[in-house]
């Protein structure tokens, strides 16, 4: 009976130390796969800050020595006479550097702003079709000059939604902007607008360009991150559209999904909640005293 005991308790101390030596073995391979992520992502983002700072050089220098460059052959008139013709040609070339150089500076604040959180949304109920349209206008002329069709088709009942129309547009422009840059010739962009069954909407972008793989999706959404971050790239740019349309849409209580295949295109979906999802949030944030969209 003594032995009996004694082997019984043998036996329970002896699964005891199996246990926690295979517990041990667990948190070290955890602390393992841990600290293999952390150094993947560490790599990353050195990876991306290097090509930010090397690109960005690219993107600034380039604007202003063209508008340094054409402004002072106009400047220079009275010595060399232009012809009319080239002094509107040179004139236009300064314009759309200055206006690409705005565009990326306007970026750099907006993505500082997202990422330190003083970033506020002048907030009411939108019509998504409005806000479309608008950002498709704006997008119809590049997508002429690259021979990218561009088209857009929206539901008849799509509800209203809480929300900003300014940032809203960005968002919508960025996106849109980007299927556009990244389809080649002969192409095509297609938005597409649909009520949701919880009263919000869905916007899907689709487009027939280059396509990326799962690593370059994440990457493009990383602030600052180029999926061909070679300064001989094929297609200009700060690596801020994806990023910032991301930020805007979730400060909506929105989300984005993208998916990708290479050479097949891409497609990004933007999913806002209805105004009532939103008024509710908002009621239940001033209740706990956490504010609400401002």
């Amino acid at each position: 009976m003594i032995g009996g005991a004694i082997f019984k308790q043998s036996g329970v101390s002896l699964m005891g130390e199996y246990a926690s030596l295979v517990g041990e073995a667990i948190l070290r391979q955890r602390t393992r796969e841990a600290e293999h992520a952390a150094r993947i992502e560490a790599e990353l983002a050195n990876r991306v800050k290097s090509e930010f700072i090397s690109n960005m050089s690219h993107e600034l220098r380039t604007p202003l020595n063209t508008m340094i460059g054409f402004s002072k052959l106009i400047s220079e008139h009275d010595k060399r006479r232009l012809p009319d013709a080239e002094i509107v040609e040179y004139a236009k070339l300064i314009n759309d550097a200055a206006g690409h150089l705005l565009s990326v500076i306007n970026d750099i604040l907006d993505i500082s702003k997202l990422q330190s959180g003083r970033y506020t949304l002048d907030a009411s109920e939108i019509n998504v079709e409005d806000v479309l349209q608008l950002a498709y206008t704006a997008n119809r002329n590049a997508a002429r000059e690259a021979d990218v069709s561009l088209d857009l088709e929206v539901a008849a009942n799509l509800p209203l939604i809480r929300g900003d129309a300014a940032k809203l547009r960005q968002a919508f422009h960025n996106i849109i902007s980007n299927a556009i840059k990244f389809t080649l010739q002969g192409g095509a962009v297609k938005i597409e607008a649909i009520r949701l069954a919880d009263g919000g909407v869905a916007v899907v972008i689709r487009d027939t360009g280059v396509g990326m793989s799962p690593d370059e999706v994440k990457l493009a959404t990383t602030p600052f991150g180029q999926v061909d971050g070679k300064r001989t790239r094929w297609r200009e740019g700060a690596g801020l559209g994806l990023p910032i349309a991301r930020s805007l849409v979730e400060l909506h209580g929105g989300q984005i999904r993208i998916q990708s295949e290479k050479g097949r295109g891409t497609e990004v979906g933007v999913i806002l909640p209805s105004a009532s999802t939103i008024n509710i949030r908002e009621a239940r944030d001033v209740l706990l005293g956490n504010g609400g969209v401002s």
